[in-house]
């Protein structure tokens, strides 16, 4: 029996219900986000990725325990409801329980916060029409970008008016602070045995 693993192949279309995408996400090896019918294999992560995922979830974690809010992984799935974006952020931080979503209980609408590290192929996505769709999520309060090709940090926070603005850390001795969680994190630390540099 051959795996098919393309769900164009498998289901003899191009456009897919959301039952469809989860019932097909199950059984695949692979992430894919849906959004608006359609299925997108998401990218694999490098190594530098990788580095700096480790670093940032390691430090996330520790400055959380015992708190309400804690860190999960890119296989931590979201659902955006307002546009119906699936998706697997590099980092999601979630206070309290998690709020399952409607078509799937292993799903969550609720994050504070979501971080993605950025790589040359899903930057522009990331920086762009990703944000618009992660802005429909209610709870969100900040969205945190952290470049994999220079030390850079893009932290957009939602003000008292309901306006996202933006702060910038590009040097190793500022801190990224998260004031929605009330803990800050050097980047020095984040960057560590990332290899670029001054690092």
């Amino acid at each position: 029996m051959i795996e098919v693993r393309d769900p164009i192949a498998l289901y003899n279309k191009t456009r897919f219900t959301v039952e469809e995408y989860l019932e097909f996400e199950k059984s695949s090896p692979e992430k894919h986000e849906f959004f608006r019918g359609e299925i997108f294999l998401m990218s694999g992560a490098g190594p530098r990725h990788n580095v700096i995922f480790s670093n940032l979830f390691g430090e996330l974690a520790q400055r959380l325990k015992g708190k309400p809010c804690r860190p999960y992984g890119s296989d931590q799935r979201i659902y955006v409801e307002q546009n119906t974006l699936f998706t697997y952020p590099d980092i999601s931080i979630i206070c309290g329980e998690i709020v399952a979503s409607a078509p799937d209980e292993e799903t969550a609408v609720n994050p504070v916060v979501l971080i993605e590290i950025l790589s040359p192929s899903t930057r522009n996505y990331d920086k762009g029409d990703k944000f618009k769709l992660y802005r429909g999520i209610p709870t969100l309060k900040e969205y945190i970008l952290v470049d994999s090709e220079a030390i850079a940090v893009e932290i957009y926070r939602i003000n008292e008016r309901n306006h996202w603005e933006l702060e910038e850390c590009t040097a190793l001795e500022n801190q990224l602070m998260i004031p929605s969680l009330s803990i800050s994190i050097p980047l020095a630390d984040i960057y560590e045995g990332s290899k670029l540099p001054n690092t």
